[in-house]
């Protein structure tokens, strides 16, 4: 890991190439389209609508949400909320993927096309800032990249207007590694997996720092279990945590107590440490989450905590 000297959640930084300026914190929008069967809670539209009021009048200026979330519900949603500001606020970035077909499973070109045009007329807009191609692994490599696939057709609806930026998002580290190294992509989204307990995102990390692709970490809570501790929340990636997770988490937890810091700010601060690190994506669903998440970020930490959450995770290994 590379660190960064201090963190100020207001500070701005360069999207990789882009010619964009984010927030080192970007606010995840997926339990915003309301997805119990994800998240294990529901989200109303007013909340969801206050959330977004609330980051909109805070230091924040990225946010990111996918056709896929809730089946559009969280773009929906957004829309609703530009509209009622007049539209993305001026510095805002505002980032979307392109989603297969949630029912039929198709993930062509033609299923790109239509997924931004809807992103579009649910989000209000006329062009996108930055588009990913979401969750490439449910198709192989060979047909993303073949000619009239996903990735041609995205590139084509890049030159149309309709996307400024295009990046990647995904799971499986080698093959997010692999798309890239085509240099087609301007930025990657890597979830769950540059975490206090797990740590298996390096390699990816490293090549997009070494070729000026902008690197997005994803759910450095793990998807809760590092925000709310293994005996309220003992999940991990959306699923039931192992035992051994559990087990790391508690352990990191106790050490955290020992220097009176909060398991949730060592979690985010992990993240949001890392000079490859080019924003954190944190979901936030409550608009006091908003207030609550700065005050993790800028929480004070003593070296030495650090050290002994590696230890930690290290002797399991």
């Amino acid at each position: 890991m590379v660190e960064k000297a201090s963190i100020d959640p207001a500070s701005r930084r360069p999207l990789g190439g882009t010619g964009l300026s984010v927030s080192p914190i970007c606010v995840g929008c997926a339990a915003l389209g309301d997805m119990p069967e994800t998240f294990e809670y529901s989200v109303s539209r007013e909340r969801a609508l206050e959330t977004l009021r609330a980051v909109f009048e805070s230091p924040v200026n990225f946010l990111d949400t996918a056709a896929s979330y809730g089946d559009g519900e969280s773009e929906r949603r957004v829309g609703e909320a530009l509209r009622g500001t007049g539209g993305l606020p001026e510095g805002c970035v505002l980032s979307t993927k392109a989603d297969r077909d949630l029912t039929t499973g198709e993930f062509s070109g033609e299923q790109m096309r239509r997924s931004v045009e809807r992103s579009l007329r649910l989000l209000g807009l006329d062009a996108l800032q930055l588009v990913y191609l979401h969750d490439p692994e449910h198709e192989t490599y060979e047909h993303m990249v073949a000619p009239g696939g996903p990735v041609e057709v995205l590139l084509s609806l890049k030159e149309e207007g309709l996307i400024e930026h295009l990046g990647v998002a995904g799971g499986p580290i080698n093959l997010m590694i692999r798309y890239v190294k085509t240099g087609l992509f301007e930025a990657v989204i890597t979830h769950n997996r540059y975490t206090l307990v797990n740590r298996t995102a390096e390699p990816l990390l490293n090549v997009a720092a070494e070729l000026g692709v902008a690197a997005l970490n994803a759910a450095p809570y793990g998807s809760g279990i590092l925000a709310k501790g293994p005996n309220s929340y003992a999940r991990y990636e959306y699923g039931e945590a192992s035992t051994v997770v559990v087990e790391l988490v508690r352990e990191m937890q106790d050490e955290c107590r020992q220097f009176d810091v909060p398991l949730a700010a060592a979690a985010l601060q992990f993240s949001l440490r890392d000079s490859r690190v080019v924003s954190t994506i944190v979901g936030i669903s409550r608009p006091e989450r908003v207030r609550q998440t700065l005050e993790l970020a800028s929480r004070p930490i003593p070296e030495e905590l650090w050290g002994r959450l590696d230890s930690c995770l290290a002797a399991l290994l």
